[in-house]
């Protein structure tokens, strides 16, 4: 852990006005983070040296956002249980909202791949009440993680074995899928850990396996270091973790943690959103990807 952080620099806190902050994600085109405040209903801007701003006043109670390989931005809505993308002219596309004919229940948390396939989780949690959402009853058989090949628009279960998938993330080599299960939170005794996915020769989930239980608190949302260190969300700060699964140490954040990213102009200042607050440290490595400015 000593050589993945920097013993001078200090957590910063950039903002500290949500009811609940979620999904940062930055834009390296502007040199600007973007997250959600999900009651509000809202999605905020930091900019160094020009602070906040609201960059979308009606977000549909978006949650998770993510940076695509043209730059833009993709979110999960839950109001409108659907993933969108905003276009560089600023327009919406809707990309998924059904699957098997019936209604998501409320996206989560996104991904691209490589290869531009968007993978997205879908617990209820934006549908069981009014307060991150709108409450409604679930379509879907079971919460699921979902493969969405944006050219076609076909929407594939990938993973059906999770209780409330959360949180997810690839490996450096794209051989292995990370996925939280946040359970817990409404199942006593429920799952609060990562899981890890070898991926087979058609890019399918297989030979799942516990990498790691995140306590106190849940593994809402994580990201991957250059080294494959995962970086994880938890209730007592950010919890690093080795490739190996082995607890290495934590960032205390005086928040509960629910979501983090990597960015700067040199992707080694970690953004975290913890509650009602946006965060900011400098550490000693770089995140996994490295975004270069359009």
């Amino acid at each position: 852990m000593r050589d993945l952080v920097i013993p001078i620099c200090r957590l910063e806190r950039l903002f500290d006005a949500c009811l609940w902050a979620e999904g940062p994600a930055y834009m390296a085109g502007a040199d600007c983070v973007v997250w959600s405040d999900i009651p509000n209903n809202r999605i905020l801007q930091w900019v160094e040296g020009l602070g906040t701003r609201t960059f979308e006043n009606v977000s549909n109670f978006a949650n998770g956002n993510t940076i695509d390989r043209e730059g833009r931005l993709v979110s999960c809505e839950h109001q409108a249980r659907a993933v969108t993308r905003r276009e560089h002219d600023g327009s919406r596309t809707v990309l998924a909202t059904h699957f098997d004919g019936k209604r998501l229940n409320s996206p989560n948390d996104v991904v691209v791949k490589s290869d531009g396939s968007i993978w997205f989780t879908d617990p209820t949690y934006g549908i069981l009440t009014d307060y991150e959402g709108e409450r409604a009853e679930p379509e879907q058989d079971g919460c699921y993680v979902y493969r969405l090949q944006p050219e076609t628009g076909e929407v594939e279960a990938v993973v059906r074995s999770m209780v409330k998938p959360n949180g997810l993330a690839f490996s450096s080599d794209e051989r292995r899928l990370y996925v939280s299960d946040t359970g817990v939170s409404h199942q006593t005794g429920g799952p609060h850990h990562i899981m890890a996915f070898d991926l087979d020769a058609t890019g399918h989930p297989e030979k799942e396996k516990v990498f790691a239980e995140i306590s106190p608190g849940v593994p809402d949302g994580f990201r991957l270091d250059e080294f494959g260190n995962i970086w994880s969300s938890s209730g007592n700060g950010v919890q690093v973790f080795s490739p190996d699964g082995d607890y290495l140490g934590r960032v205390a954040v005086p928040e509960a943690v629910s979501n983090l990213t990597f960015g700067g102009s040199r992707n080694n200042r970690l953004f975290i959103t913890a509650t009602t607050s946006l965060y900011a440290i400098y550490v000693g490595v770089r995140g996994l990807t490295r975004r270069k400015a359009l």
